[in-house]
This record gives structure tokens, sequence and C-alpha cells, in this order.
């Protein structure tokens, strides 16, 4: 069970990881639609766009109280 300072800092963590996340998701977005783009830049833009994804549901899961069956 996580006390509250870790749920303060995983929730902190989980702000960032989301904010990161949008602003990644945005500049994708207007990457894809210039003429000519990088596309090994674009690629590993969405690499880093899915793993901070992962990482979001991860932290997103462990402050789900856990709950008996």
């Amino acid at each position: 069970m996580l006390n509250n300072d870790e749920i303060a800092l995983l929730k902190e963590r989980l702000y960032d990881l989301t904010l990161e996340h949008r602003d990644l998701d945005n500049v994708i977005s207007n990457l894809s639609q210039e003429v000519n783009f990088d596309q090994i830049l674009l690629k590993r833009l969405k690499k880093r766009k899915l793993q901070l994804k992962d990482n979001i549901v991860i932290i997103e899961s462990k402050l789900i109280p856990d709950m008996d069956a």
C-alpha cells in the first residue's frame, strides 16, 4: 500500500508524463503535415510517445486502490 508521499510523487510523475505525451502528440501531428519531413525522426517520436503511454498506464494502475475480490 502506498503512503501519501508516494501517491503525491506518482501523481506528479503522471502529470509530467501526460503533459509530455500531449506535447509530443502535437509535435508529431505538426511534423507529419509538413511536405518534406524526417521519417526517422517521426518514427522515434512515435516510439517515445508509446513509451510514455505505457508508463502512464503503469502509474495509473499503481494509483488504483487494491480491492479484495
